[in-house]
């Protein structure tokens, strides 16, 4: 899609004006970044299809758009669009009417589609034991100091998704000014929906922050100014997709044929956090507050897995 070419001025001066509009309404830069290329496809099809302004848009080619978008291949992998992304479609269309509306265009209709329900994945858990076992194969004895550097990130990697309970957006953006070694409590400032909170940190877990940060971070960050808590080797900024192979490779050195076998990602371990603290006699409010749940409603999950 961010191949995509628009040939009417309008529409990318649509395009340009709406990324803007969302930026000036605070939205995270992945919204702002991702948002307009949905819409960019959308003018497309109107662009391709015979509708060379927006005023002539009607809810018969809104309608007409849900189905190609329904019915086209994925670009990237064979098959169909998933049901997430082609939601995401919808809502971004519905978005653009939004902006267009309070820049005083008239006329326009309503998306008025209803949003196929997601099929939602099942949930991995992993035991207290497979938790212990991937922190001891943290620890290993090492060849390098390149290897003992990685340990001990993969070690931190566990602590913010496992022993914080982080989401893995909310775990990439963790900057080391938002520990606090004194108080062992971990601020969240980018929760999801712009929701901050703050997470307590075992002693355990704060020492092998500690040791992160201060005795290997230290030695491959290249920029003083840049604060992130994961970075790679070379002292560049590590990615969501970095971390969760660093997981699998995590779990794929252990000799645990069930947990070998088990589909896990960074979710996997907020996933079981929640799970054990319930099972340890944890109330459901205090975890719903650790976790950062606007609902007890999402927090309920939990009492069905145990």
């Amino acid at each position: 899609m961010k191949k995509l070419n628009l040939k009417n001025l309008s529409y990318q001066y649509i395009e340009t004006g709406f990324k803007e509009w969302l930026n000036v309404l605070g939205y995270g830069q992945g919204t702002v970044n991702g948002m307009p290329v949905l819409i960019r496809e959308f003018l497309h099809y109107l662009e391709n299809n015979g509708i060379h302004h927006i005023k002539h848009l009607q809810q018969k080619h809104i309608k007409a758009y849900h189905l190609y978008i329904s019915t086209r291949t994925n670009d990237r992998r064979s098959g169909a669009l998933s049901t997430n992304h082609i939601n995401k479609q919808i809502k971004a269309v519905e978005k653009l009417l939004e902006y267009l509306a309070q820049k005083g265009v008239q006329g326009l209709p309503s998306a008025s589609i209803r949003l196929d329900k997601i099929q939602k994945k099942e949930i991995t858990i992993l035991t207290v034991d497979e938790i212990k076992e991937l922190f001891a194969l943290t620890k290993r004895e090492v060849n390098t100091d390149k290897e003992d550097i990685i340990q001990a990130r993969d070690r931190a990697i566990l602590v913010i998704y496992y022993g914080c309970g982080l989401r893995r957006n909310e775990g990439i953006h963790v900057s080391v000014d938002d520990i606090n070694f004194d108080t062992r409590i971990l601020h969240v400032k980018q929760g999801k929906n712009y929701k901050e909170r703050f997470v307590p940190i075992s002693k355990m877990n704060a020492e092998y922050l500690q040791q992160w940060i201060y005795d290997y971070r230290s030695k491959i960050v290249k920029d003083k100014k840049e604060h992130r808590l994961f970075i790679g080797l070379r002292g560049e900024i590590t990615t969501s997709g970095t971390l969760y192979t660093r997981l699998k490779l995590l779990q794929q050195q252990s000799e645990n044929t069930t947990l070998q076998q088990k589909i896990i990602g960074l979710h996997s371990l907020r996933h079981s956090i929640a799970t054990h603290l319930l099972k340890a006699g944890m109330s459901i409010e205090k975890i719903a507050k650790f976790l950062g749940h606007s609902s007890l409603e999402s927090t309920q999950i939990y009492t069905h897995l145990i």
